[in-house]
């Protein structure tokens, strides 16, 4: 596997204390996956070996990206070749190239439903609270939500950065989720 940058590495621990409390683990839905980094190690270290992943994703990077000059490059041949190295043979990869609105709204009209989501996309507030609230409805009960990057500053002022979106979905949808885990990344489990 070939991989321009390392954003996963430092959550590692995370994604494992997730993976040991989370009861099912055959369906997962990726909002944002860059060159699949977190898909591959969810591939080979959390998702049943006859699970599925969905991946949805522009491929053409972010405003964070931009900023940081990143060649990105065949990054949708990229994230392929990856992930078609991780997965086993019976598991199945649906990658979306879409905007996360769109990928979404087509996964709410096929009325999938997943054991975990982990929210990674555009980090701007606004598209993270949509992210959020779209895929609440697709969660099971009792799978888990994870957001990443929620103590994340790289970006100037509240609105380009997810905690703002994160900590008002927790106090929105606080009747019907438990808050399991909080640092760096944010989980939450339906009720």
């Amino acid at each position: 596997m070939k991989f321009s940058q390392d954003w996963f590495t430092h959550n590692i621990p995370t994604f494992q204390f997730i993976m040991d409390v989370l009861p099912q683990k055959q369906d997962f839905l990726e909002i944002g996956c860059f060159e699949g980094r977190a898909s591959c190690w969810m591939l080979q270290n959390g998702l049943d070996p006859d699970g599925g992943l969905v991946c949805i994703d522009t491929f053409e990077g972010s405003e964070e990206h931009a900023k940081m000059g990143l060649q990105l490059n065949d990054l949708w041949k990229t994230f392929e070749t990856n992930v078609h190295e991780a997965k086993v043979a019976d598991q199945v990869v649906e990658a979306i190239q879409a905007m996360s609105y769109n990928g979404l709204a087509r996964l709410i009209a096929r009325g999938d439903k997943f054991d975990f989501i982990y929210i990674d996309g555009s980090h701007t507030a606004p598209d993270v609270m949509t992210d959020a609230c779209m895929a609440f409805g697709l969660l099971k009960q009792g799978g888990i939500m994870l957001f990443d990057d929620y103590l994340w500053r790289d970006m100037p002022g509240i609105l380009h950065r997810p905690k703002l979106a994160v900590d008002l979905f927790v106090t929105l949808f606080n009747e019907k989720c438990d808050l399991i885990m909080i640092g760096y990344q944010l989980a939450v489990k339906k009720l």
